[in-house]
């Protein structure tokens, strides 16, 4: 039976209290308006509303659409200067996390813990500098794009090195190309040794090279695998078993340095190891490549990334991210098109999804339900906190099951309603919601202690969402004690879902 969301947050409401059907709906935005922010962004930020209103829907997705062209806010700007491993390359940032050793003997305790702490500042700081630029930053479709493709080639922090790595990862390998071209996105994450230890193609050696020895001594067909099955043809994308054997021959010796070693000039560990190839001939997908080495694999990314099951797969994908949980054939028929036509370009595939008569399909309007990264961002988004503090929202994360950089499978966390609708998670969104308007979640602490701050503002907040609410949930709050409504706003069935 499906759980249906007014039935869990409703009767709160009414236990909290009352119903007062008298009250009256305030006026609210336009639908069109509000639509649009809570699609193309985080949800509204006080003012955001009046500030698209206006410009113009299209306008505002033409500057979502062209992220540079939009200042950032000075606070965002010199905090995230301040993340000192924020643009280190993964071969300093395993360095930093390593024990320095002062002798030739082993790293005494007093070594180990202070590189433990090092290791700790760096994942702090990769998800610190995740979490302002999602409440913070005004390029809002940019930080939306970031949270899809990172799930899109998702890679655990929990696994060995990784921990160190995500943050380089999503730095470098996926914020430079969420607006670009597929096919480039594609060859970045492949080359990033976050992917190639998470999904063990640095093991991956042709049996019997002159490389193989040590853990690289076979085949390792995981990456080949999820390469096909997650990244780009989908699970019914019409490969075989030998399509996979093929690819992951193709992949073996594309993997990284030791990491003690030199690195190239752009600072990257990535190396294709001869030693550990095979170069025999191979058929992949029906077509012949040639024994070659590294050009291998640059053309099985190029059939891989042009084929017409990749570019269903995407758009599928993002119908699915920004228009409903089973979106319409029609329109991904459309954007697959788009995604053929214009070799993968993102950006054009995206316009062409923001101005379809699917996405502006008012029976689409707040029919996706929040996940709780979305939550707990639109939560603070709309409070107007500035946030110097980003731990009491990755705590909250954790709670809610869904901590920043740690999916465990490598298909990344999932964005339909069956995934995340359950009564304890609405509980414990509440409960966050309450404490978040009373003013004692320490968002603008920098050391996460308990500070004063002004409860929030429910006709402020109300305003900021636009008034969207429905007439019982009006009268609910309308009916409820001043201290309570702020919090019901955010608990509202309304607000769950964007």
């Amino acid at each position: 039976m499906k759980l249906k969301l007014k039935y869990i947050i409703i009767p709160l409401f009414i236990l909290l209290g009352g119903v007062n059907r008298s009250n009256a709906v305030p006026s609210s935005a336009d639908p069109k308006v509000l639509h649009v922010i809570n699609r193309l962004s985080f949800g509204p930020s006080p003012g955001e509303v009046q500030r698209v209103e206006s410009i113009g829907v299209d306008r505002y997705i033409q500057e979502q659409l062209s992220p540079n062209s939009i200042p950032e806010p000075p606070n965002l700007t010199s905090q995230l200067s301040q993340l000192q491993t924020l643009n280190l390359n993964p071969v300093t940032l395993y360095r930093e996390s390593q024990p320095i050793r002062l002798s030739n003997q082993k790293p005494s305790p007093e070594e180990k813990k202070a590189a433990r702490d090092r290791g700790r500042l760096i994942e702090q700081q990769a998800v610190q500098a995740r979490l302002l630029r999602a409440t913070e930053s005004h390029r809002q479709l940019q930080e939306v794009m970031v949270d899809f493709w990172y799930n899109h080639f998702n890679v655990d922090a929990n696994k060995g090195p990784d921990r160190f790595w995500v943050g380089s990862y999503e730095q470098e390998a996926i914020r430079p190309y969420v607006f670009g071209r597929f096919r480039d996105l594609l060859e970045a994450t492949a080359r990033h040794p976050a992917m190639l230890y998470y999904l063990d193609n640095w093991q991956n050696t042709a049996p019997g090279s002159p490389g193989a020895r040590g853990k690289s001594q076979g085949l390792n067909e995981n990456y080949a695998r999820e390469l096909m099955e997650l990244h780009t043809l989908g699970v019914d994308g019409g490969y075989t078993q030998q399509d996979v054997i093929a690819l992951a021959r193709i992949l073996t010796g594309w993997g990284y340095r030791g990491l003690n070693q030199p690195t190239g000039e752009d600072g990257s560990p990535f190396y294709f190891e001869p030693k550990r190839h095979d170069f025999s001939d191979k058929i992949f997908l029906g077509q012949t490549i040639k024994g070659s080495g590294a050009a291998e694999v640059e053309q099985a990314l190029d059939i891989l990334a042009r084929s017409p099951a990749t570019a269903h797969h995407i758009s599928y994908q993002l119908a699915q991210y920004f228009v409903s949980d089973n979106p319409p054939n029609a329109l991904v028929k459309r954007l697959q098109q788009r995604f053929l036509a214009s070799d993968g370009n993102i950006r054009e595939v995206l316009n062409t999804l923001f101005h379809s008569k699917e996405f502006w399909d008012s029976t689409n309007f707040h029919a996706k339900f929040k996940t709780p990264y979305q939550y707990v961002v639109s939560t603070v988004r709309a409070t107007g906190i500035t946030v110097n503090n980003t731990r009491p929202m990755s705590n909250m994360l954790q709670q809610l099951g869904m901590p920043l950089y740690s999916c465990l499978t490598p298909d990344g966390y999932k964005n339909t309603e069956d995934a995340w609708l359950n009564p304890d998670a609405m509980t414990r969104r509440l409960s966050f919601a309450t404490t978040l308007v009373s003013g004692r979640v320490p968002l603008q602490s920098q050391n996460n202690q308990q500070s004063p701050s002004q409860p929030v503002d429910a006709l402020q907040l109300a305003d900021t969402l636009g008034n969207s609410f429905s007439v019982q949930t009006q009268s609910a709050i309308a009916s409820s004690s001043p201290q309570l409504r702020a919090a019901l706003i955010l608990g509202s069935p309304e607000f769950m879902r964007h």
